[in-house]
């Protein structure tokens, strides 16, 4: 998901600002070291039992023994619940706001945020008031939030995020922090409800402008994933009004109308996105190529055609010869072929023309060479998609993946003995699979990691990779060479390279 990886940094530039002794931040430690911090409204008490509630407030607030503290916050709880049931005075916002001053001190955010919804809505003057008490809460909650995730405690940040969006429910980040959570745990059916939540809560005010957009976004991309086209659609199409420029999403909205059977609704899309590539970089049109490429349906299965062709045939009267039964079936495949390989050529074409413009911004970048391989195959250039896979394996040399697109590179040229090449070293003789999974920017340069899995029966020699890393020009920027010791069968050992340097675009490596 395109946000995710910069919300950490956020959330810690978010707490230096939350945890500042201004304001009504100022009113936690007030009311819990020492005094009572008065109320910054126009309410009053207006009964006995609300009064008396107040008392207690303020007793437990400037109690300077545990158990008289704790005796005052029962005291304070059993006449604040009694005058809003049986008191008469569920009306009185004065006793819902104590309820909520007293939910503040026993740390139940659950209750913070019903007592002071209700007391806001009876009055609406003692909004500030009522969301500065809010944030003092607010602020531990989703701090217990950030350390827990940073921990890798899942579960425990989830529990006080929940309880941080619950304190302050016109604050869309806690929800955005759930969303990206539960979908770290595979929870994707949570993370698309917090994420809804966020956009809605975002979308009201200006100053959350981002947090709306990057809701939206990883919203839509969730419900791609998972094939729901027209909830897709619908998260894109927000997006889209809202920010109608952007080329990845115009693209995946393409996607969403090739998957629902909107074929010229697509391609006008994709044209359209096309048209700006050169105001585009070069992971942008890496992303507009590869959604545009993946938005061509699965090639049909003719085999089953075929042979529903043939039963039938066979079932006819008088009886077809077998020559007849053959041309009439043949004729059927072919023609499913042929038609998806027209409908599909306009798609991939501009794919390829994305692409091919990345590729002009950045010639070493392996996933866009992935795609325009792959992009070929499906137009049935063999030449590009040869020229291809041996640039990739220029860059990426002992991966699987890598050396599949080889063999399928020169089957598709003919050439019987390389692709057995190339089959065989996917298959068994590639002395370790490398898989390369985060190539990250960082203050000084770029951070690369992976893993060298062991795919055969016996422990690998100890390896010597050395990393290049590249601008734009193809020039050497930084070089690291990483030492891997002997892996066992079906083993894998990490591999982390930090490059420091200026224009880091690209990297590639050699087994020495």
């Amino acid at each position: 998901m395109r946000t995710v990886r910069n919300w950490v940094v956020v959330l810690l530039a978010m707490i230096a600002a939350a945890a500042a002794p201004a304001g009504p931040l100022s009113a936690q430690t007030a009311a819990t070291g020492g005094r009572w911090a008065e109320v910054k409204c126009d309410i009053k008490p207006g009964h006995f039992l609300v009064n008396s509630g107040l008392l207690y407030l303020k007793s437990a607030s400037t109690a300077k023994f545990e158990e008289q503290k704790q005796k005052d916050l029962r005291d304070a709880q059993r006449v604040l619940n009694q005058a809003v049931t049986t008191g008469g005075q569920e009306k009185n916002p004065a006793a819902w706001y104590y309820l909520g001053r007293y939910y503040i001190l026993v740390n139940d955010a659950v209750g913070v945020d019903s007592a002071f919804t209700r007391a806001e809505a009876l009055k609406p003057a003692c909004k500030d008031d009522i969301a500065g008490w809010r944030r003092v809460v607010w602020v531990p909650a989703f701090n217990a939030g950030v350390a827990a995730w940073q921990a890798n405690n899942n579960d425990s940040a989830i529990v006080s995020f929940k309880r941080a969006s619950a304190l302050l429910p016109d604050e869309p980040t806690s929800s955005k922090y759930l969303a990206t959570l539960y979908f770290n745990v595979g929870q994707t059916d949570s993370a698309v409800v917090y994420f809804r939540r966020s956009a809605d809560i975002a979308k009201k005010d200006p100053k959350f402008a981002q947090d709306y957009k990057d809701a939206l976004y990883n919203l839509a991309r969730i419900e791609q994933s998972r094939e729901h086209w027209a909830q897709a659609g619908a998260a894109y199409q927000e997006y889209l009004t809202k920010y109608p420029n952007d080329p990845e999403v115009l693209a995946s909205m393409g996607t969403v109308y090739m998957q629902t059977g909107k074929k010229d609704s697509a391609f006008v899309v994709y044209r359209q996105v096309v048209a700006q590539a050169d105001s585009m970089g070069y992971y942008t049109l890496y992303r507009v190529g590869a959604a545009i490429g993946q938005s061509v349906p699965e090639e049909p299965d003719t085999a089953v055609a075929g042979g529903n062709c043939r039963n039938t045939a066979r079932s006819a009267r008088p009886p077809l010869t077998a020559a007849r039964i053959r041309a009439r079936c043949d004729s059927v495949t072919k023609g499913m072929a042929n038609e998806y390989f027209t409908n599909s050529q306009e798609a991939y074409t501009l794919s390829a023309q994305a692409l091919d413009a990345s590729l002009k911004l950045n010639p070493y970048y392996r996933e866009t060479l992935i795609h325009r391989a792959n992009t070929a195959l499906g137009m049935r250039d063999s030449v590009t998609a040869l020229e291809m896979a041996r640039r990739l394996i220029g860059v990426d040399p002992m991966s699987k993946q890598s050396i599949k697109m080889m063999a399928y590179a020169q089957q598709a040229n003919g050439k019987v003995d390389s692709t057995l090449h190339y089959l065989r070293l996917h298959d068994s003789t590639l002395v370790a699979d490398v898989t390369i999974s985060l190539f990250d920017s960082t203050d000084t340069g770029r951070d690369l990691k992976g893993l060298v899995t062991n795919g055969r029966p016996a422990a690998t020699p100890p390896l010597t990779f050395v990393f290049e890393f590249l601008n734009n020009k193809g020039d050497v920027v930084a070089t690291q060479t990483v030492q891997v010791p002997p892996i066992q069968p079906a083993q894998s050992t990490p591999v982390e390279v930090q490059a420091t340097g200026a224009g880091i675009v690209a990297w590639r490596y050699r087994k020495q």
